[in-house]
């Protein structure tokens, strides 16, 4: 079994048989939370012009750091690029630095080429039990009461966002930013990939039980347990009499024990929590998506799991077991 109820995974135990210990602590960490300090380090001013640039071509301003900074800001305070540009200006003015404030031309510009750093998985590098799942996010256009009352003539669409959190931590791992057409399952490699060192569990639901799933996992990380719900009309394999595959194991726990004892036994559960991530990705940063290109999407995105993931370690409660 994969996961263990314990108080080293608190953050993914159910709060019904468990009691926070550090109330106080996680109040004030909510707080700080909503609380603005901005202060540039001497090392961020140092970095904030780009380098010279060797080869032909137009020299470029700002470096990937005053970008990555600006859309950070952004994301966090839901801003419109112009108003971002406002507050990076206000902010450097402040401070009485003398920094070049980016336009909103140029952080649209920059945002469809800007590399954003992976986030980090697993404490000191031990193997992450993956949680995923996906989620719509609605494309910019006419709100709903423009729509109601005047209609319009575009057909409004979204995309879809896939996410993988590591379970221990909570942390967003890897993300994927596919049309809306793109099934779960085809984006089970994209993600892995993503993700730095070991893979001890792969936890989704029914729509990734999939045989390419399976051998996108194994060919990534062949010790790591699949815990995928089999559909209700699945059946064995030619070979589950006398070489089970892992999805045979799991048709045959839920004959032994019921689907609910194969949840309870494998761990499956947990994957509740990914759905609370993208719970707060909407609530945090919302549920659309604000820059027009794919490029500049995908980096919308990824600042927005970095964000998140900051957000995250300000603190989150500590629990213990009471019954």
């Amino acid at each position: 079994m994969p996961f263990k109820a314990n108080a080293d995974r608190r953050h993914r135990i159910p709060k019904q048989r468990y009691r926070v210990t550090n109330w106080a602590e996680y109040d004030a960490a909510l707080r700080q939370r909503g609380s603005l300090t901005v202060w540039f380090s001497e090392e961020a001013v140092a970095a904030w012009r780009a380098e010279p640039r060797t080869t032909r071509g137009g020299q470029p301003s700002f470096s990937a750091l005053a970008i990555a900074t600006a859309l950070t800001l952004r994301a966090v305070f839901r801003l419109a690029l112009r108003q971002t540009e406002g507050l990076i200006g206000s902010v450097i003015a402040l401070l009485g630095l003398d920094l070049p404030v980016p336009d909103h031309s140029t952080l649209s510009r920059r945002a469809e080429t800007l590399e954003v750093p992976r986030p980090a998985s697993g404490p000191s590098g031990e193997p992450v039990h993956l949680l995923v799942d996906s989620t719509g996010l609605r494309l910019h256009g006419p709100g709903e009461w423009l729509t109601e009352k005047h209609g319009t003539t575009r057909r409004r669409s979204w995309r879809k966002l896939h996410l993988a959190t590591d379970a221990d931590t909570g942390r967003i791992v890897a993300s994927a930013l596919t049309d809306k057409d793109a099934d779960d399952g085809s984006q089970v490699g994209p993600l892995l990939e993503q993700v730095d060192g070991a893979v001890a569990s792969f936890t989704a639901d029914g729509a990734f039980d999939r045989d390419d799933v399976y051998a996108a996992v194994a060919a990534c990380h062949p010790d790591a347990d699949v815990i995928v719900p089999p559909r209700s009309s699945a059946v064995p394999s030619g070979t589950g009499a006398t070489a089970p595959t892992r999805r045979d194991r799991h048709l045959r726990a839920i004959a032994e024990r019921g689907r609910l004892g194969w949840q309870k036994a494998s761990g499956y559960g947990w994957r509740a929590l990914v759905e609370s991530d993208i719970s707060r990705f909407k609530r945090v940063i919302g549920d659309g998506l604000r820059l027009r290109t794919d490029g500049r999407q995908e980096t919308e995105v990824a600042i927005a799991a970095d964000v998140l993931n900051r957000m995250l370690d300000l603190g989150r409660p500590e629990y213990v077991r009471v019954a």
